[in-house]
């Protein structure tokens, strides 16, 4: 078993300088960060081989994103010692997004990411970095079409770091985001056809946030009108049915008659099941 083991951390190690190379190259970069682990790890790796003066991070914030990520954001920034500018995102404002589309996301995607690279060339930096991950390709993700098109660098994915790999190095290095948990934009949680709003975003995010305050690290609450089905990772579901009055209450508070708890458990990107 020693063998493989120090055969799975020898490959990986072997990813992360592949990456630090190709981050070397550049000469500098706005490194777009969710908050998230992924791009957390890539705002470190690029600080660590171009130096803090020529990386700048790059964060969004607006409705469809949860007010707890732009905390990570900026923790995260101080804690690497650098820049962050922040950009309000106002894809409501674009009805090919409000309509809530599959390509939803390739429409955000497009607007953040061509103000970052008018952003990259006013400051002088030569690339826009993305936190995508080799293992990103294998579900729904029309935005890294949007990435793609606007020449948008992938420097994990490139290197072919996997979300392990990512959380083991970010672990490593002790990152304050190292074990956050998976997220998404609010209006992920909205089913495809059905209009995207502000009321709709803020109640997912006040339902997101009861849980989160009860323990709940991982989960989501999907948005179908009156309902909220709520996914909880299957070790959590036993807490989640100890819990159920005050999850109802909590839920409820937050605009929705019905409270249900999905039994097929949490994954990222179930809406992406009906497609």
């Amino acid at each position: 078993m020693s063998g493989a083991s120090e055969s799975v951390g020898e490959a990986r190690q072997a990813r992360l300088d592949d990456c630090r190379e190709r981050l070397r190259g550049l000469g500098g970069a706005v490194v777009a960060i969710s908050g998230g682990v992924d791009s957390s790890l890539l705002l470190a790796l690029a600080v660590e081989a171009l130096g803090a003066r020529n990386v700048l991070a790059a964060h969004a914030t607006g409705p469809i994103f949860a007010k707890r990520e732009d905390d990570q954001a900026r923790g995260l920034a101080r804690h690497l010692g650098v820049e962050l500018v922040e950009i309000e995102a106002a894809p409501l404002d674009d009805a090919a997004f409000a309509a809530n589309p599959p390509d939803r996301c390739y429409h955000c995607k497009r607007a953040i990411f061509g103000r970052l690279k008018a952003l990259a060339a006013e400051r002088g930096l030569a690339a826009v970095l993305s936190g995508a991950n080799a293992d990103d390709p294998g579900d729904h993700r029309p935005g890294l079409r949007a990435e793609s098109e606007l020449g948008i660098r992938q420097p994990l994915r490139e290197a072919g770091l996997t979300k392990a790999d990512i959380r083991a190095a970010a672990g490593a290095l002790k990152l304050p985001t190292r074990d956050a948990p998976s997220s998404a934009c609010l209006a992920s949680r909205i089913p495809y056809g059905e209009p995207i709003t502000a009321g709709k975003l803020a109640r997912i995010e006040q339902a997101e946030e009861a849980l989160h305050a009860m323990g709940f690290g991982q989960c989501r609450v999907r948005d179908h009108g009156a309902v909220a089905r709520i996914e909880l990772l299957s070790d959590d579901m036993p807490e989640g049915v100890r819990q159920r009055e005050r999850i109802v209450g909590a839920v409820k508070a937050a605009g929705y008659a019905y409270v249900a708890l999905d039994l097929a458990g949490f994954r990222s990107g179930s809406m992406n099941e009906v497609l």
